[in-house]
């Protein structure tokens, strides 16, 4: 079976979800269920899975024993309030150590700031998280992320969501070829098709949750995603007839034809 595995344990969706932006957790919980997606990300900073118990929790919705928690560091500016974040994270799922680091530059952009990510991502594989890791296109920077020991690289597809789809496909390509841990497009999907031609690029796999929640029908959307995705990794696997520029070839052989 083909199956995505992160920090040594197999998953057998491709697609990761976040859980923001949804009107309610019930129609988190649907929309996470339509999509097939076993890794869910939580902005720590945004909601609640635990910190208020007299509030609604995630966990009612999302329950840990079914769904694989990947807590974020959405909303931070710096390493230390990402580390700060995660080590809170920690101590609210009993330990779990599997996170989603991001550091951001400016909040007009949401564009990652590459030198504090890199500067949390050391401290917190020293301090034993697992971590992904959102970053830019960068085939350099991905490269030390990775050899500081984060356990997948997140770069995205272009900015937080804006829906514009995969901008530079030549870097993510370049990034795919070089990088060992799995590479997941995080950021910038926005639709059905720019899943697909991520994974058809040979992405491990896709994170979204604006293309989801933003959504008219955000539990058809997760439904259409969860196929992409699919569709996406077999015609990968499959390998694409190659490209002819100038050259027609008939569908069907030439030789012997009837009547002829």
């Amino acid at each position: 079976m083909d199956q995505l595995v992160i920090a040594g344990k197999a998953y057998g969706s491709r697609l990761l979800v976040g859980t923001g932006k949804y009107k309610d957790f019930e129609q988190t919980r649907q929309a996470v269920e339509a999509s097939g997606a076993e890794i869910v990300t939580v902005a720590i900073r945004r909601t609640n899975i635990g910190q208020d118990p007299k509030q609604p929790s995630l966990l009612d919705a999302l329950p840990p024993s079914k769904f694989t928690y990947l807590p974020n560091t959405a909303g931070c500016y710096t390493a230390e309030d990402a580390i700060r974040t995660l080590r809170l994270a920690r101590e609210l799922l009993d330990g779990h150590d599997l996170v989603k680091l991001e550091v951001l530059g400016d909040p007009d952009t949401l564009y990652p700031n590459v030198s504090e990510t890199l500067k949390a991502a050391e401290i917190l594989v020293k301090d034993g998280f697992k971590v992904m890791v959102y970053t830019s296109d960068d085939p350099i920077m991905a490269k030390q992320l990775e050899e500081v020991g984060c356990v997948a690289i997140m770069p995205l597809a272009s900015l937080i969501g804006s829906g514009m789809g995969i901008l530079n496909p030549w870097n993510l390509q370049i990034i795919i070829d070089r990088i060992q841990v799995p590479v997941i497009v995080d950021a910038g999907v926005g639709t059905a098709s720019d899943a697909t031609i991520a994974m058809e690029l040979g992405c491990d796999a896709v994170l979204m949750n604006t293309a989801i929640a933003g959504a008219q029908n955000p539990v058809l959307m997760a439904s259409a995603m969860k196929k992409a995705v699919e569709a996406g990794r077999e015609a990968y696997l499959a390998g694409r007839m190659p490209k002819k520029v100038y050259q027609a070839s008939p569908s069907s052989p030439t030789g012997g034809m009837i009547g002829s």
